[in-house]
């Protein structure tokens, strides 16, 4: 348990944001509206559940307007709270603003778990929460976009695409009106593997930079770092994932709910994950150490820590023993503010969740745009950029001919050369390019300024200065 004097997630959001607000020259009119959360709506719904009314309880908060539609993930879980939602709404606002998405920010949840009730309950439920939304317009492709969050998916998604449909069959951009649906409902390739992929993205940017590199005490590239992921979801799992198949770094920790797995030779991610889908436990796991007490890992050795499951995780109860020269925070909120300021008076260099789990809304975006124009990416141009590549491939195979020099692009290179790029590819080679942009703003400020030590202040500045600037071009 967190200590009784750590401050609320909302309250860390609130002093990170005064954080850096105190170093920007904003007029105090300016600095509240940015500060404040503009609405929440909080429903409560009956479903006729197993015989009897089952009452629920359901937010949508938005935080930001400075650009529309505004945008942010629906959580299913009995932690939420009316707090909570304006916090990661908040959250959502500096996000887009630092990826340069064009959203507002906004967040919704439904206290419920899950777990509780079959497919069918939870259609009936889901649906009956997205008309509520729908009808007071908190769900719509041009001004309110939901995404999947902690206990939602495509199928919770898909749901509320189609509720949104029935409500509004004239609207021909109505399949836009949530995000992080199944490809076969209008949704987009990479959107599921996007937050694990952005952290990837995000931690080849940071090794890029060597200033960044001193002062967290590594060198070198990502291959053999040994690395430590805190849950093993969907953001936890591809991030582990990627990082292993294809930087080469060293997975020597899991940390699940129930223990965690340690083998400092590097752990099997995929053997791990099937494990975990099979048994519903990591206990029992044959092909490492076992410990029963998985908090414990999060101090344990390692050069990168990957927290990438629940809030407040490294709290003030354990900062002071956490080893790891490198955080990032791939969950909302991981570290809490006390906790922070530990961290940082030793040295460990953080990467904040607002820029590293930013690969979900990017992607989001682009899927976004994909439902509006109506078509998928790659399909307009893929077949004649393969086209050029042969012209170019053919004409050097021709000149090797006709001189006798008898060399031969080697097939590897013909393959891939040859192979246009496709919607996933073009995904991807976007999200790179947003988390590579993003970084970089990050770092000129955070190297570049002597009263900013840290890139969480650095991430706050580069994005509240864009909210600023979009208010001022709105004349407010």
């Amino acid at each position: 348990m967190n200590p009784s004097n750590e401050p609320s997630f909302r309250d860390s959001v609130d002093m990170m944001f005064n954080r850096a607000v105190a170093l920007m020259d904003l007029p105090p009119g300016l600095e509240e509206k940015i500060r404040v959360c503009n609405a929440t709506y909080t429903v409560r719904f009956g479903v006729r559940l197993r015989g009897k009314i089952q009452t629920f309880t359901g937010y949508r908060s938005v935080h930001s307007e400075h650009m529309e539609p505004v945008k942010g993930g629906i959580r299913y879980s009995m932690a939420v709270n009316q707090n909570e939602v304006e916090a990661l709404a908040a959250l959502m606002t500096y996000k887009c603003a630092l990826v340069e998405a064009p959203f507002g920010g906004s967040k919704g949840g439904l206290c419920i778990d899950p777990r509780e009730y079959d497919d069918h309950e939870l259609e009936l439920i889901t649906r009956r929460f997205a008309y509520e939304l729908i009808k007071r317009d908190m769900i719509n492709p041009a001004q309110n976009v939901p995404a999947p969050d902690m206990g939602t998916g495509e199928r919770e998604m898909a749901w509320i695409a189609d509720q949104y449909k029935r409500m509004n069959t004239t609207d021909i951009n109505g399949v836009a009106c949530v995000t992080g649906k199944p490809t076969n409902a209008g949704g987009i390739q990479g959107r599921t593997e996007a937050t694990g992929r952005g952290v990837q993205y995000a931690l080849r940017a940071f090794f890029r930079d060597d200033q960044g590199k001193k002062k967290a005490g590594l060198d070198g590239k990502l291959d053999g770092k040994r690395v430590i992921v805190q849950g093993l979801g969907n953001v936890g799992y591809h991030a582990a994932k990627f990082l292993s198949q294809e930087d080469g770094c060293k997975v020597v920790g899991i940390i699940e709910r129930d223990g965690a797995l340690h083998d400092e030779s590097g752990l099997d991610v995929d053997a791990v994950y099937q494990w975990i889908a099979k048994h519903g436990t990591i206990t029992g796991y044959p092909s490492a150490n076992c410990e029963a007490d998985g908090a414990k890992l999060l101090e344990g050795e390692c050069d990168i820590l990957i927290p990438a499951a629940l809030e407040g995780v490294i709290n003030l109860s354990n900062a002071e023993r956490v080893q790891a020269p490198l955080i990032i925070e791939a969950a909302n909120g991981p570290v809490t503010a006390g906790a922070d300021d530990i961290l940082r008076k030793k040295g460990t260099v953080i990467i904040p969740d607002m820029y590293a789990n930013a690969g979900g809304v990017t992607v989001s975006y682009f899927e976004w745009v994909k439902n509006l124009s109506h078509i998928r990416f790659g399909r307009m141009q893929r077949r004649q950029e393969e086209a050029r590549h042969q012209l170019v491939v053919d004409e050097l195979e021709r000149l090797s001919s006709d001189s006798g020099i008898g060399w031969q692009l080697s097939p590897n290179f013909k393959e891939q050369y040859l192979r246009g790029a496709g919607e996933l590819e073009l995904v991807r080679s976007g999200l790179d390019d947003t988390m590579s942009t993003a970084y970089d703003s990050m770092a000129a400020v955070w190297h570049g300024r002597d009263d900013v030590d840290d890139l969480r202040t650095a991430a706050y500045l580069v994005s509240i200065d864009k909210v600023a600037a979009s208010y001022r071009a709105k004349g407010l």
